[in-house]
């Protein structure tokens, strides 16, 4: 650990060399005074021995003006008083596990319709980043059906609920139910609050999400530029929903093809998310997942693995062990396997994501038929055309009942079918 001795300001006093007063006359010992607040700088491994790490770190303290401005707007996204804003704050750093048994405590002495309203609509958020999508849409009812008792149905507090329903049957693969609600809440959003608020930028880059899944890429840039050129109004330079913005852009160029930029935007949001979330938080596993993807499709297999393997780590940590996002993990390591020529170790990891994905989502969601086509691949890889066939036509049924019938992977999978049967 290394500390800047030029940022000191002449007030203050961050640490002391106390080796003079040390029982043990060869140590160089540091006291740092509690409270000490440093910005890391830079992470490296160590040159001399792998087992030890370099961290470089700049004091600051609460007269920083980044700090303060991030501290202050988390306070404002973390309001409310008690074991309620607890539980906001467990849900701002991911530890959703124990967000959730807090809020199942806190439902069974609820005396209040608002407060039930209010726990149920949380239980739904944490539902949906578990990968438990109806038991989200679930919670998200009973919040919306205790509202509705007292509240018009386009009243603002609904708003914030049925985002939650969108997101969840986005998740589920149901597009157009997705739509309806993230449409409901936006034009809520648009009545009631001023052209530049961050809740905006939330709806849009929601709907942005949906037309991505659908394959609808000038319509999913287009809201998520919208959504982001609010937040860059409205947000810190470093705060996380500005890094969830670049995440997302980058997703579309990579779905476009254009790597490059793909890969800037990718970079722009993992380091956001280095500075400000901590260091197994589950959305900087997505910011790895997402490099890796552009490294994988650019044929660079042995960076796309060091990043996928980071995302992995994080994820086993951090999740559930049935959590679609785990499952992704897999599918990806294995479809870098698969493009390495090495389609055992791939068929591994897709049988892996397959039982995840099996079990968390439903029987007609596209993420399974990405499962199905994987694994047709390997076998085809493997020169089983047989088993290749019966897995690539099962990844044809779901996509054609689940995407738009324009949606390029279905025209993708028909091709790879047609490449099988040449074979046999």
């Amino acid at each position: 650990m290394t500390i800047d001795p030029n940022t000191i300001s002449a007030t203050t006093t961050p640490f002391a060399l106390i080796d003079e007063y040390s029982a043990i006359e060869t140590e160089k010992e540091i006291l740092l005074s509690m409270h000490t607040v440093f910005r890391v700088d830079d992470i490296k491994q160590s040159v001399s021995n792998s087992r030890l790490w370099e961290v470089q770190l700049s004091l600051t303290g609460d007269n920083d003006p980044q700090l303060a401005a991030l501290t202050n707007r988390i306070r404002e996204e973390v309001d409310g008083t008690g074991w309620y804003r607890m539980g906001k704050l467990m849900i701002q750093v991911g530890h959703y596990n124990q967000a959730e048994e807090l809020y199942n405590e806190l439902l069974k002495n609820a005396s209040s319709d608002s407060d039930k309203a209010f726990i149920y609509h949380q239980l739904g958020f944490l539902k949906d980043n578990k990968g438990q999508y109806q038991e989200a849409v679930a919670f998200y009812d009973k919040s919306v059906e205790i509202e509705r008792k007292s509240l018009p149905e386009d009243h603002f507090s609904l708003a914030p609920t049925y985002t939650g329903i969108g997101l969840a049957y986005n998740n589920m693969g149901d597009y157009s139910k997705a739509l309806e609600f993230h449409e409901k809440s936006l034009k809520i959003k648009e009545k009631a609050l001023p052209p530049n608020h961050p809740d905006l930028a939330t709806s849009y880059n929601n709907i942005g999400g949906v037309y991505k899944d659908m394959g609808d890429y000038s319509k999913a840039l287009e809201f998520y530029e919208k959504s982001h050129k609010i937040r860059e109004k409205a947000l810190p330079s470093n705060h996380p929903h500005l890094a969830t913005s670049y995440n997302n852009i980058g997703g579309v160029y990579k779905n476009m093809g254009e790597y490059s930029k793909a890969l800037e935007f990718y970079e722009k949001a993992l380091k956001i998310d280095e500075k400000a979330l901590p260091s197994n938080h589950p959305h900087l596993a997505t910011s790895y997942n997402n490099i890796g993807l552009v490294y994988n499709n650019m044929g660079d297999y042995s960076k796309a693995l060091e990043f996928y393997e980071k995302s992995l780590k994080i994820r086993e940590k951090a999740l559930p062990p049935n959590h679609p996002d785990l499952a992704q993990s897999y599918n990806n390591i294995g479809l870098v396997y698969n493009n390495m020529g090495d389609y055992s170790k791939a068929l591994e990891f897709y049988e892996k994501d397959l039982e995840i994905t099996k079990k968390a989502l439903p029987p007609n969601h596209p993420s399974l038929a990405t499962s199905y086509n994987n694994i047709g691949l390997a076998y085809y890889g493997k020169g089983d055309y047989l088993k290749a066939l019966s897995f690539l036509e099962k990844a044809l049924v779901i996509r054609q009942k689940s995407l738009p019938p324009t949606h390029p992977l279905i025209k993708e999978t028909k091709d790879n079918i047609d490449y099988v049967k040449k074979k046999m």
